[in-house]
């Protein structure tokens, strides 16, 4: 089945205040190329998130954009009231004729009266945060189906366009060989003490030189393989380019052959298919 290379995904989703939104886009590219924009508070799991989009995209110029936003009011600061209470008091046995606002100003600047709650990243929140990227990633799928689905339709028209201007060579194939055959029969009429057996063993040569018969059977060949892997095969981009580079060499040579006017057409209008393939081909996975 034929995936296309463009793909756009989006998740969001919310864990103890905090909304999680995550874009994945991708456009073609020979090798996996990912950019990635991810909040510092998740920089310790970025190995992490890069090995699942590595692992499920295969293949792209991949865009990826984590962004974290704050629903709740942050209670980051903690003040240990008991704990003030208690050194206040410790205070006043220490120096009782001082005001308690002096006390509570020393007190607060004691070990542990205020603290910062630590924001380290839960199992909890690495478990949602994965959960988001991996459903992201469904949807980039999805939209990849979508795209490849179009691809394959376009690819199958294209192939049996060339397979249709295949078949109608082969009248004009004959109809050029006679041509030639009475051109150089006409030729040998024209001039005097010719070898003959030498003139008609130059013509088989040259007859001979011109038959496509062979690049008939491998274009034939080549267009029904690069059906079958566009059809059966997974993650085919690479190989179905390699298959259309064999069929436009086939093609190329055919039309150096043709000494045919219909022919040349027939080439012209294979190429301008074979073209369209190579652009398509480019954006499949």
């Amino acid at each position: 089945m034929i995936l296309s290379m463009t793909g756009f995904g989006r998740a969001e989703n919310v864990f103890e205040g905090k909304k999680i939104t995550i874009d994945i886009k991708s456009l073609n590219s020979k090798s996996f190329d990912l950019n990635i924009k991810i909040p510092l508070r998740y920089k310790e799991k970025e190995f992490e998130i890069r090995k699942i989009l590595n692992d499920r995209i295969i293949r792209g110029k991949v865009d990826c954009y984590i962004n974290l936003e704050n629903l709740e009011e942050s209670t980051d600061v903690k003040i240990n009231k008991t704990l003030i209470d208690s050194y206040i008091n410790e205070l006043r046995t220490i120096a009782a004729d001082g005001p308690d606002f002096e006390y509570l100003k020393m007190a607060v600047r004691l070990p542990d009266a205020i603290t910062s709650r630590p924001d380290e990243l839960t199992e909890g929140e690495w478990e949602m945060l994965a959960s988001i990227v991996n459903t992201a990633i469904d949807r980039f799928e999805e939209f990849r189906r979508t795209e490849g689905s179009i691809l394959h339709e376009e690819l199958n028209r294209n192939i049996q366009n060339i397979d249709k201007y295949l078949g109608e060579v082969i009248p004009f194939e004959e109809e050029r060989i006679i041509s030639v055959k009475e051109r150089y029969q006409k030729s040998l009429k024209e001039f005097e003490n010719v070898d003959e057996t030498r003139f008609y063993q130059e013509m088989a040569y040259f007859t001979e030189k011109l038959d496509i018969s062979e690049e008939k059977v491998r274009l034939a060949q080549h267009l029904k393989y690069y059906k079958e892997v566009m059809d059966n095969e997974s993650f085919n981009g690479k190989k179905l380019g390699f298959i259309s580079q064999e069929i436009g060499r086939e093609i190329n040579t055919l039309g150096s052959k043709a000494n045919h006017a219909e022919i040349q057409k027939l080439v012209v209008m294979m190429k301008d298919d074979l073209e369209k393939i190579k652009e398509q081909t480019l954006n499949v996975l």
